[in-house]
């Protein structure tokens, strides 16, 4: 296994990479094909208690339902369809997105940053699945110590998303886009002996249909890990090295933030926090007293 510098350069390279990429594709650009529409993915990170999670990821393809009724297909066998990616039957056809295969750090995505995944003009329709193939040169840095990481004996080498069609957002005529949120505390496994499993687990939104909660706490070294919630979702986030924090991709609604601090800090709750899409939502700075 490459060592934790190694992966660690090679992660933020990526990250530059996909980043310029971000910028030239989100624009309009030149006019899509008719039959065709360009897509494009984006990967961001619902964090875990980790210094670093190495994910390797060798290739990103899509299910396309080119029929005019992808509705009279929602009781498909999606767990069928997505083992065999090789054969295109009827109206559904397999499209295998660009994508800059290697080792991510999916920790480089949190609070509010995202990087282009991956992307492709491919046959127009509906996307039904989105399949992510994983390699096996996967680790995580917890407390300084790199620990590898094993998908689980007889599990699949790839990760289905399912959807129904109209997740994607069209922001242009012919140009869809969407948001997928790495949920690493349910993704990465630590069993009885202290070993490492990973099984990805996707969440996907976009920015026009839903909100955004930041803020900043102080001081940093209360160490403090923020979950929002309401009775239909909760989501978290650990703030970076100055404190700041903001967690993407919430529905419309009223939510609690709560501070669980440490190092003899008290927690802090805030409530009545109102989020109403595509806009975002400041608590402004949190300060945490002992």
């Amino acid at each position: 296994m490459k060592n934790k510098h190694t992966l660690l350069g090679l992660a933020m390279a990526l990250a530059v990479v996909c980043f310029t990429a971000c910028k030239k594709n989100d624009s309009a650009g030149a006019e899509v094909a008719a039959g065709k529409q360009q897509l494009s993915l984006y990967l961001t990170d619902a964090p875990g208690l980790f210094d670093h999670v190495y994910v390797d990821i060798k290739s990103v393809k899509v299910l396309v339902d080119t029929s005019k009724d992808t509705r009279r297909h929602d009781n498909e066998d999606w767990d069928r369809r997505g083992s065999n990616d090789r054969k295109n039957d009827s109206s559904f056809v397999w499209e295998e997105l660009s994508i800059r295969a290697g080792v991510y750090d999916i920790l480089n995505f949190r609070n509010g940053v995202d990087t282009l995944f991956a992307s492709n003009t491919i046959v127009n329709g509906s996307i039904r699945l989105i399949k992510v193939e994983l390699g096996t040169n996967n680790s995580v840095v917890k407390d300084s110590v790199t620990y590898p990481v094993s998908l689980p004996l007889g599990d699949k080498n790839y990760v289905l998303i399912k959807l129904r069609g109209n997740e994607c957002e069209e922001f242009v005529p012919g140009r869809r886009r969407l948001w997928l949120d790495f949920d690493v505390s349910r993704s990465v496994i630590v069993d009885f002996r202290n070993q490492f499993f990973l099984r990805p687990v996707f969440h996907f939104f976009t920015v026009s249909t839903t909100g955004s909660i930041a803020g900043r706490i102080e001081p940093k070294d209360g160490f403090p890990v923020v979950s929002v919630y309401n009775s239909a979702d909760t989501a978290y986030a650990l703030p970076d090295r100055n404190g700041n924090f903001k967690l993407r991709g919430l529905k419309e609604g009223t939510y609690t933030v709560f501070v669980n601090a440490s190092n003899g800090y008290k927690d802090a709750t805030i409530g009545n926090v109102v989020v109403k899409a595509p806009g975002e939502t400041s608590v402004g700075t949190i300060k945490l007293s002992k």
